[in-house]
């Protein structure tokens, strides 16, 4: 192995054991899930520490909000964070590019490893205490026709949930391209501006050192090198694989995939666009409160909710995950 990942907790991987776990690993970004351990990054090293499955107490999504996070405005909607606690004491803090991998990570860890907690204890408490107050929000008597409008939301939730590829394929599209639209030419002017210079930084204290003008000339490059992985690390450029064609693109792919899945559920009440298990729960909800009888109803009081939801407004760790999986396919769709 070029690099030899650094071993994390109390138990150790012997050397060919380590190699052939890394090696089959599953890698999401810059984390690996083998069948002996989990391998995470450092800033800029992927797979840089590991730690078997016994010696980790908990794992969860850890989010930094920036300016215009629902908005799709500003350098990035959110910056996501996979946090790992080891039973030692010891917790770390993994970055990410794209939220959506840190969920994709933590779902195959609930499935594969279910005595692992996949939330903090705070949000763990907290979504007990919100089940509790959303509860006491349900009428007590629905009436029929609100009943059997719940009872077929919830059979084509289950539909849906048959595929989770294909409504997941279509909530990551979405957000790219809305990310991708919300990045104002301001800030790819200046990472551009940046790159250059760190390129050029680069270029020049190779010139001295080559010409032995003082070990001071090393620090060009690794400034400059730094520079660039910080650009990099933003994603504020384009690149061949992610600017705003390709983003239109994975929508169109992923828009064509939904509609083909649904056009064989007999009665789905939503278009392809919207056709995801958190609209339909989101719905079922409204139904419940007494804010809709039909499908249609419910879903306009989930359009007017999504409308209310803005970077100013507080919400609990349920209500932004539920919002960063199925606004980006409103804002895209302009609500239509």
């Amino acid at each position: 192995m070029l690099f030899k990942p650094s071993m994390e907790g109390t138990h150790i991987l012997d050397p060919d054991t380590l190699s052939i776990d890394k090696k089959s690993s599953t890698k999401i970004e810059g984390c690996g899930l083998g069948q002996k351990a989990l391998y995470f990054n450092s800033f800029f090293i992927d797979r840089r520490y590991y730690a078997e499955w016994q010696d980790i107490e908990r794992v969860w999504k850890r989010v930094a909000m920036s300016k215009g996070g629902f908005s799709g405005k500003g350098i990035f909607g959110s910056m996501a964070y996979l946090v790992v606690k080891l039973r030692n004491g010891k917790e770390f803090q993994c970055n990410f590019k794209y939220e959506q991998n840190v969920d994709i990570l933590l779902s195959q860890i609930e499935k594969s490893h279910p005595e692992i907690p996949t939330h903090s204890l705070k949000e763990e408490q907290a979504k007990k205490r919100e089940e509790l107050e959303e509860k006491k929000k349900y009428k007590r008597d629905l009436s029929k026709n609100a009943q059997q409008t719940v009872e077929s939301l919830r059979k084509y939730e289950d539909d849906l949930k048959q595929k989770p590829a294909i409504y997941e394929h279509l909530s990551a599209a979405a957000r790219q391209k809305r990310t991708l639209a919300g990045i104002s030419g301001t800030y790819k002017i200046l990472a551009g501006v940046i790159l250059s210079l760190a390129i050029v930084a680069i270029i020049f204290g190779v010139i001295l050192v080559v010409n032995h003008h003082g070990t001071a000339a090393i620090y060009f490059v690794i400034f400059g090198i730094a520079f660039i992985f910080t650009i990099m690390a933003t994603g504020v450029l384009p690149t061949r694989k992610r600017n705003n064609r390709t983003a239109e693109a994975e929508w169109q792919a992923a828009l064509k995939d939904s509609a083909n899945y649904i056009r064989h559920i007999n009665g789905f009440p939503l278009p392809a666009q919207y056709a995801h298990p958190v609209v339909l729960e989101r719905m079922i909800r409204a139904i419940r409160m007494g804010r809709a009888e039909t499908a249609d109803e419910a879903l306009d009081v989930v359009k007017e909710d999504l409308k209310k939801l803005n970077n100013t407004v507080q919400v609990s760790q349920k209500e932004y995950d539920e919002v960063v999986a199925v606004k980006p396919m409103f804002l895209v769709c302009e609500y239509k």
